[in-house]
């Protein structure tokens, strides 16, 4: 059995090295590293595979979400929404820009945002919901833009773990994820879904006006080189970057494919463990497979996060680590217990499921180069463990 990794980057590289090469090859010849031509072509790539009119790159998926905020003109002190349990970029962001980060618990199933949470934190102040799609499942978007819309609020998507998936409405149409609010962004860290060899983002919106105004955020606020129309920062994706990004694209669905069936063997190993709760799919509150199907694509796992019932989540951690199998705890405190977060606004008991949730999940080993033997031998360590 080859040495398990938590993200197998180099068995991936080994199956696209040539496609890769020439890329970053073409690059060196032409030295056209900022904004060169295979910027200008993943980009447009990108905007076919989603279906957006517009993509725009950027230096990475923190600088994404804060350029998308500038962008609508949040002013400081306006209220954004966003889900307690996640990675703290999305409500660093939010402090940044001097406006009023509002956290609320998270659904108990997806750990989404959850939408009653959200409903009873609108205040006459609030101007935007960032929903996380968390690990790769898309949150419930039939609910949060009926939300939105009943109350003239901007969707921020925060699409950095779901690149890929599909979002199904309850009228059957689909969307891809980013692509639903009015502005979604993502990352291509090297261990997403779809990442590059470095720091890179993007943002994406069908909002021609926000997309001209996003365009210039990103350059410094420049249009025309050396005027200055409106206030931006440096935030671009530079061309070796964009070519090993437009090398993956192509295989962004495979490699989804793949996630999704190692979160399928997982789930079966663990079906009748008492003691696990394994991820499922929903596409939205009345849409629950209940299952990893064939059919729904709500789920690309990103990240594939086990709740651990029985009170062993810690130790099953060490000795995971001690039998050579890497995992992580994403993540081990909730962001209104974080010290730069901390508000006396926030009760414990407002955040039920997030705190039961930073007790139990454990996240496994999850990419595109899993074996049935190490899956193997990740599921029967865990249960022999946990029984």
């Amino acid at each position: 059995m080859r040495k398990i990794q938590m993200v197998d980057l180099q068995g991936q590289y080994a199956k696209i090295k040539e496609s890769v090469n020439n890329s970053i090859e073409q690059v060196l010849d032409t030295s056209a590293y900022i904004n060169g031509p295979l910027v200008h072509e993943f980009q447009a790539d990108l905007e076919k595979y989603l279906e957006v009119k517009h993509v725009i790159p950027c230096a990475n998926g923190t600088d994404a979400l804060q350029i998308a905020m500038m962008g609508l003109g949040l002013e400081q002190g306006d209220e954004v929404i966003t889900a307690d349990f996640t990675f703290a970029a999305t409500v660093e962001v939010i402090a940044l820009l001097k406006l009023t980060p509002v956290l609320v618990d998270v659904d108990a199933e997806t750990y989404n945002i959850d939408i009653e949470a959200l409903k009873k934190a609108i205040t006459p102040k609030t101007k935007a919901i960032v929903p996380v799609h968390l690990f790769g499942q898309v949150a419930n978007m039939d609910a949060i833009m009926e939300i939105a819309k009943e109350h003239n609020l901007f969707v921020i998507e925060d699409n950095a773990q779901a690149i890929g998936a599909d979002y199904t409405f309850k009228d059957g149409t689909k969307k891809k994820a980013g692509t639903i609010g009015n502005v979604g962004t993502t990352s291509f860290f090297p261990s997403k879904n779809l990442g590059c060899y470095g720091d890179g983002g993007a943002i994406f919106t069908n909002d021609d006006a926000l997309a001209h105004t996003i365009r210039g955020i990103v350059n410094h606020g420049m249009y025309t080189r050396y005027y200055h129309d409106v206030v931006g920062v440096n935030s671009r994706l530079d061309s070796i970057q964009a070519g090993v990004l437009q090398a993956k694209l192509p295989l962004l669905d495979s490699y989804c494919g793949a996630r999704r069936n190692a979160a399928r063997f997982y789930n079966n190993a663990f079906a009748n463990n008492p003691n696990i709760i394994a991820p499922t799919t929903k596409s939205n509150a009345t849409d629950s497979c209940g299952q990893i199907c064939d059919v729904c694509d709500c789920h690309v796992f990103h990240q594939y996060t086990l709740q651990i019932t029985n009170g062993k989540r810690d130790a099953l951690h060490k000795h995971l680590l001690a039998e050579g199998i890497p995992n992580a705890i994403y993540y081990p405190v909730a962001l209104h217990a974080q010290k730069a977060y901390k508000d006396t606004r926030y009760k414990e008991s407002d955040f039920p499921v997030t705190n039961e949730l930073i007790k139990t999940v454990i996240s496994l080993p999850m990419h595109t180069e899993l074996e049935t033997d190490q899956l193997e031998f990740i599921t029967n360590t865990i249960n022999n463990f946990i029984n």
